[in-house]
């Protein structure tokens, strides 16, 4: 027994290590060395200024701009993502297809077009009947929110929607048979069986929102103390020159995405896993036990 046991684990290592395998290892070996050094890069030129950045008021200004824009942009999208993405997957909609189109467009188009988009339509006689009712856009810290919306929200709908694809239709209907309105069935069905994804879909949002600076640049432009965010505060260090302050602030960019992360990975674990696991030990113990006594 114990000599099949060693052939099965040496046939094991010989198929996890065959030509493959092996090929495949080195090119994720190339992989994380191109991404590691470029995160090592940010650290390494940063790290010696993080003090200076992280006490600067600009850079404080840019920071606070980024977390209030970037939440509540990253709040409208999932309260727009959510509805939308039930309607775009459980009823008939009119155009849908059309609809669907139109996402997947704005997926693919460069984030400058689209603030370009945004600087056009807030521009024209409607938008300027907007700012004379002090509702301004453009050259406004509310130009960032909107920014951040057009890139984000087709990506919120698209997570949404695949989150929605992977709940069992069979449950929403027996759910409907039993009486449930279709509002019963997304709050009490689909929303808990997406919990996961739905926590995902905010967090990554949000650190989009964090990092989105092109269709903000087009928007908004960048101007110092005003609307200025994270991306922009680092493009403004970088075209006077000021390399070592840019590295700082972007190194502060980093710790955050790191933070986000953390709390994703900790928002998304499956409640009780500990649980099942203990109890599925614990059963495990009754069984040999059982076993055990029955034998004798």
């Amino acid at each position: 027994m114990r000599e099949a046991s060693r052939r099965r684990c040496a046939l094991r290592r010989r198929a996890e290590y065959d030509a493959f395998s092996v090929c495949a290892i080195l090119v994720a070996g190339v992989v994380l060395l191109f991404i590691g050094s470029a995160i090592l890069a940010i650290v390494a030129g940063g790290v010696a200024h993080f003090g200076e950045a992280i006490s600067s008021d600009e850079v404080l200004f840019s920071l606070r701009m980024s977390v209030v824009t970037s939440s509540i942009s990253t709040v409208i999208c999932v309260a727009l993502a959510l509805p939308t993405a039930y309607a775009l997957s459980r009823t008939a909609m009119p155009f849908k297809r059309v609809a669907e189109v139109l996402m997947e467009l704005t997926l693919s188009l460069p984030y400058i077009l689209l603030g370009f988009a945004l600087l056009l339509i807030f521009s024209s006689p409607i938008g300027k009947a907007l700012r004379e009712v002090g509702f301004a856009v453009v050259f406004e810290p509310t130009g960032i929110v909107f920014a951040q919306l057009i890139v984000n929200l087709p990506f919120a709908i698209r997570m949404v929607r695949t989150a929605f694809a992977d709940i069992d239709p069979r449950m929403e209907f027996v759910a409907k048979t039993l009486g449930a309105s279709s509002g019963d069935v997304f709050r009490t069905i689909i929303l808990p069986q997406c919990r996961n994804a739905l926590i995902s879909t905010l967090v990554l949002t949000w650190a989009r929102g964090m990092g989105e600076f092109g269709a903000t640049l087009m928007l908004v432009g960048v101007t110092r103390m005003k609307t200025e965010t994270l991306p922009g505060s680092i493009y403004l260090s970088i075209s006077t020159g000021n390399n070592e302050t840019a590295m700082a602030t972007a190194m502060i960019m980093l710790i955050l995405s790191a933070a986000t992360l953390v709390v994703a990975n900790v928002l998304n674990r499956p409640a009780g896993v500990s649980r099942v696991d203990g109890g599925k030990r614990r059963k495990g113990r009754f069984a040999r036990t059982g076993r055990s006594s029955m034998e004798g």
